[in-house]
C-alpha cells in the first residue's frame, strides 16, 4: 500500500481552513493509503513559541485529528520532536540541498519579510526538514495545499540528488496529492485573504472549538456585498466574499460550486447565511465537541503520542540506517 505523511504545524486555533483543507482530508485518506499524521512542533519553532503553548496546541492538533475521525490504532499520530531520525535526516539534507534551491523558496521571502537577516535558520532550512519529513519514511505520496507544492518540489529534488550523488535507489520521488477548493478558505471579514489565526479579528475566521452559536454569529456577520448570489460562477468576478461562502457550503457538502450558484443563485445572502450556519453546525458541532471533551482527557491524547511515536521510530529507524550506510557513516 502507498504511504502517506502529512503534518500539521501546532500553532493554535485551528480553524475551518485548517479542517476543510487538511483534517477533513486525513480521515478519507486512512482505507485507501497507509498513513502517517504528524504534529509538527520541530517546524513551529522556526518562529518563538511559548513553550506551554506549544504542549497544549500539540495536544490540541492531535485532539482535532482524531475528532475528525482519523483513527489512531489504523494512523499514526505523532509529534515530531520525539522521532530524533527526522532531525538527523535533516541535517544529512542541509548538506545535499543547494543554498540557490533555498533561496527560491518563496514562502521564506513572505514569513521573512524585509527583515531576513533577523530571520532563524531554522526557517531558512524548513524545507529541508520537510523533506526529512517525508522521506524518513519512504513516503509515496503528501497531501499538500498551493502554498506546499514548491516545498514538495524541493523534496522531490533532494531525494534524486541524494539518489544520483550515492548511485542508489533509496528515496522514492513523491507525489503530490492536492485537493481542490476545499484548500483556500478565506477570512470571514476580507474575501481576498486567506482564514488566519493570526487575524486580529475572532470575527474573520471559524474555529474547530466554536460552539454553535459562535458559528452561526460569525457566518451571519461575515462580509457580503449588496447584491443576490450569483447563478454561475462567473458572476464571482471581483466578489470575493460570495465565493467564500459558497465555497465554504460546496466544501462542507461536498458539492461543485456550480451545483451551489444553480441552488441559490438570484437569492439573498440573507437567506444563504443562515442555510450555511445550519450545515456549519450541523458538521463542525460534533467535530467541536468531541475535541473539547478529548483536550480534557490530556492523558489518554499524550498516550496516543507516545503510542504513535513509538510506532513511527520503528518505521524510521531502518531507513535512517540505510542512509547512514549508504553516507558512510555506517559499514555498509
Amino acid at each position: 500500500m502507498d504511504r502517506i505523511f502529512s503534518g500539521v504545524q501546532p500553532t493554535g486555533n485551528l480553524h475551518l481552513g485548517n479542517y476543510l483543507g487538511a483534517i477533513r482530508n486525513w480521515a478519507r485518506l486512512q482505507d485507501d493509503y497507509d498513513c502517517i499524521f504528524c504534529v509538527v512542533d520541530m517546524h513551529a519553532i522556526t518562529v518563538w513559541q511559548d513553550p506551554r503553548e506549544l504542549v497544549r496546541n500539540t495536544r490540541e492538533v492531535a485532539a482535532a485529528m482524531i475528532a475528525a475521525g482519523v483513527d489512531p490504532k489504523r494512523n499514526i499520530i505523532f509529534n515530531q520532536s520525539q522521532v530524533p531520525a527526522h532531525a538527523e535526516l535533516a541535517w544529512i539534507f542541509n548538506c545535499v540541498a543547494r543554498m540557490g534551491w533555498l533561496n527560491r523558496m518563496t514562502q521564506f521571502k513572505e514569513k521573512a519579510g524585509k527583515h531576513k537577516e533577523n530571520a532563524s535558520v531554522g526557517l531558512f532550512a524548513y524545507p529541508n526538514l520537510m523533506a526529512a519529513d517525508i522521506l524518513v519514511y519512504k513516503a509515496t505520496h503528501v497531501p499538500v495545499g498551493e502554498d506546499q507544492k514548491q516545498h514538495l518540489e524541493l523534496t522531490r529534488d533532494i531525494a534524486q540528488k541524494f539518489n544520483n550523488d550515492f548511485g542508489v535507489d533509496l528515496f522514492p520521488v513523491v507525489e503530490p496529492l492536492i485537493f481542490g477548493a476545499a484548500t483556500r478558505v478565506m477570512s470571514l471579514k476580507d474575501g481576498s485573504k486567506k482564514m488566519s489565526k493570526s487575524d486580529p479579528s475572532e470575527m474573520s475566521r471559524i474555529t474547530m472549538t466554536d460552539d454553535a452559536d459562535a458559528i452561526a454569529k460569525k457566518i451571519r456577520k461575515a462580509r457580503t456585498d449588496p447584491e443576490p448570489l450569483p447563478e454561475t460562477p462567473a458572476g464571482f468576478e471581483s466578489r470575493p466574499e460570495a465565493a467564500n461562502l459558497i465555497g465554504i457550503y460546496a466544501a462542507l457538502t461536498d458539492q461543485t460550486v456550480e451545483d451551489v450558484c444553480a441552488e441559490y443563485g438570484g437569492a439573498q445572502f440573507s437567506t444563504f447565511k443562515q442555510a450555511l450556519a445550519d450545515l456549519a453546525v450541523a458538521k463542525l458541532g460534533p467535530v467541536g465537541a468531541e475535541m473539547q471533551r478529548l483536550m480534557d482527557d490530556a492523558a489518554y491524547v499524550d498516550g496516543i503520542l507516545r503510542d504513535g511515536a513509538a510506532r513511527a521510530r520503528a518505521i524510521a529507524a531502518p531507513i535512517l540506517a540505510e542512509v547512514k550506510r549508504t553516507v558512510g557513516f555506517l559499514e555498509p
